[in-house]
């Protein structure tokens, strides 16, 4: 182990045992609590999150471990739920932060009150103890680019969509699909970055302006779970089918019908139910005062051997091996 990460776990591990919660035994975690909070309640995405949460929960009937989100994809309603369970006083929280700039005051507040913290999709938080990501973020994003320039032909315009501007994980996406497109100097990048919210039917309006705008629009790269769906239909509409290509973030059951046309060329996920039973993982082990180390077991598929880096702040940063990148060909594989 580099002496930079495991100064990093030392910390860590002297912050839970600070707390007082250094006992590696189950006891050490009976009546304790973790709430996950995520961007948004009621979507598929995190649906499939809170089917993993549930799991969890299920297998430790000893604790207290839910889901929680706001209605609509608002950073300052998820900061006031994080508010209020830090004043109730949850001993664990696993955030998926809508932008985690918003969210480190009170993290770091939640730290300093003896709660642990960890998140997702969130590598630049510093107010974390632990943040676990699916993968490496620039490769997914490279990884949907290249699928999108191979649709594309290597040229013609394309535009991306985020689900904010201030989500850490889909600018890291969509960045590093500007670098790979970079290796086709034929593809000119046009209206990037269109903030999507999560929301499908204002990706649709947005995508339909696209169109109108540049009729001669090829290719999209999406980020947020419903964009794929958005943008899909507003290609399927304008009977653009397996014309324009669109490749983005988004979960097979929900996409079935615009892969089958050829709306959406390809979608690149991460199974959400297992991401949610890794951060619950990692909560449970800090609970009882143990270590996150380079190479362990999570207990969950796609977590098996994870690594481990120091973060930005003083926590660390986890990463699995669980991107899936699939077309109509494939996604019958993963029908979630």
């Amino acid at each position: 182990m580099k002496q930079g990460l495991k100064n990093t776990s030392l910390i860590v591990a002297a912050a839970v045992a600070a707390m007082g919660m250094v006992s590696t035994s189950a006891l050490a975690q009976d009546g304790k609590s973790i709430t996950t909070v995520v961007k948004i309640s009621g979507i598929p995405w995190f649906d499939r999150m809170e089917t993993g949460v549930k799991k969890f929960a299920e297998a430790n009937p000893n604790m207290d471990i839910t889901q929680v989100g706001p209605s609509t994809a608002d950073s300052a309603q998820q900061l006031q739920i994080i508010n209020d369970l830090v004043a109730k006083g949850t001993d664990a929280l696993a955030v998926v932060p809508m932008d985690p700039a918003i969210i480190e005051g009170i993290l770091k507040r939640a730290m300093d009150r003896g709660t642990i913290v960890v998140t997702h999709e969130a590598d630049n938080q510093k107010n974390t103890m632990v943040d676990v990501e699916a993968f490496d973020n620039a490769f997914y994003g490279a990884s949907m680019n290249e699928r999108l320039a191979e649709c594309m032909g290597g040229e013609g315009k394309w535009t991306t969509f985020v689900g904010s501007l201030g989500s850490r994980t889909h600018m890291q996406w969509v960045g590093a699909g500007e670098e790979n497109a970079a290796k086709y100097p034929g593809m000119e990048l046009v209206d990037p970055n269109n903030e999507s919210f999560d929301d499908a039917n204002l990706t649709y309006d947005k995508a339909k302006e696209l169109l109108r705008k540049h009729p001669d629009l090829k290719g999209f790269q999406s980020s947020a779970g419903n964009d794929v769906l958005g943008i899909g239909r507003a290609i399927e509409e304008a009977g653009l089918a397996g014309k324009v290509c669109l490749v983005g973030t988004g979960l097979p059951n929900p996409s079935a019908a615009y892969l089958d046309s050829g709306a959406i060329t390809a979608i690149g996920f991460w199974d959400p139910q297992k991401a949610g039973m890794a951060m619950n993982s990692v909560a449970k082990t800090l609970l009882a005062g143990g270590e996150i180390v380079d190479g362990m077991d999570l207990g969950v598929e796609g977590y098996e051997k994870v690594s481990v880096k120091p973060g930005p702040g003083d926590g660390l940063l986890v990463f699995g091996n669980g991107m899936v990148l699939a077309d109509k060909d494939t996604y019958k594989d993963y029908l979630f």
